[in-house]
């Protein structure tokens, strides 16, 4: 029987998310609403794909597994908030 990982939860959504940002950036020219939205979208599954590797990092890499074996301590917090805001700085910089 498979287990559903993290990255099964993460790709229904992205695949979406991924859908609206080529509507926004093969439908029309790449400026004003369209210029947003095709970088929200597009920043917002990449963070997806970020999300997903550090889980199974700290679920598979035996460094940092040992850090944090459960996924609810401080290393893997640290790790999810530096990710978002490196994520946040670069979108907002690239609108």
């Amino acid at each position: 029987m498979r287990t559903i990982t993290a990255g099964i939860v993460i790709d229904v959504p992205s695949q979406i998310v991924l859908t609206v940002a080529a509507r926004a950036r093969y439908g029309s020219p790449l400026r004003g609403a369209s210029r947003l939205v095709c970088v929200i979208t597009v920043a917002l599954a990449l963070y997806g794909n970020v999300l997903v590797l550090v889980v199974q990092s700290f679920g598979k890499v035996p460094a940092s597994n040992a850090l944090a074996p459960t996924g609810k301590e401080p290393p893997f917090l640290a790790a999810q908030t530096l990710g978002l805001a490196v994520f946040v700085v670069v979108t907002v910089l690239a609108v």
